[in-house]
């Protein structure tokens, strides 16, 4: 069967296992290859990192309350679920409306799937097969790797400092393929889209 006969929601599935199959194999070359804590310059704007971020994207973490069981990680990979239930359903529901939504809605849609997707594996799977991080089932750390210190931005509103770095660069934080995927498709979506979802 070739590629132009599959459905659309078949040529979607494989688009999202492709992507998440990416950006798992960028998190395990960074494992395989670097040490927790490393730091390559590449560019002046782009670093390579190898950071375990244990909460929300560009390494902001949920509490686990105290104690020895992460609660606060086992409460997000049970958000996350539910979020990648819900973004399939909806991307289901966007299909069967047809061409009066738009092929950027779907793609973007998809993009935000695949993140959702990869950074929930290495929850669910990297404390049980990471030997150094051991935490178990659902509470793995997400890799992180990319660094891009844009620019120093010395005098930033406090209502933005979210987007500095400890080291005043913009943009400071330090995120992963999966990250990115949802980002670009969250930004796309809001410039290009908003007619959309009007």
């Amino acid at each position: 069967m070739g590629l132009a006969k599959l459905s659309t929601g078949h040529k979607i599935a494989i688009w999202t296992i492709l992507l998440v199959a990416l950006d798992q194999l960028v998190k395990l070359m960074v494992h395989a290859h670097l040490e927790v804590g490393d730091h390559i310059q590449v560019f002046p704007w782009f670093n390579l990192c190898y950071v375990e971020n244990p909460g929300f994207a560009f390494g902001m973490q949920l509490g686990s309350g105290g104690g020895s069981f992460d609660w606060g990680k086992i409460v997000l990979s049970l958000f996350r679920l539910v979020m990648i239930g819900a973004l399939i359903y909806g991307i289901r529901y966007l299909l069967k409306k047809g061409s009066e939504v738009p092929k950027g809605v779907i793609v973007g849609a998809v993009l935000i799937l695949a993140g959702a997707i990869g950074n929930m594996v290495d929850s669910m799977f990297y404390g049980l097969f990471i030997e150094e991080q051991g935490t178990g089932f659902l509470t793995g750390k997400v890799i992180d790797m990319i660094h891009l210190p844009l620019f120093k931005w010395e005098s930033c509103p406090s209502f933005l400092s979210f987007l500095v770095g400890g080291d005043g660069y913009f943009f400071g934080a330090v995120f992963n393929v999966a990250d990115a995927y949802i980002s670009c498709a969250v930004v796309y979506l809001a410039i290009f889209q908003y007619k959309f979802f009007k």
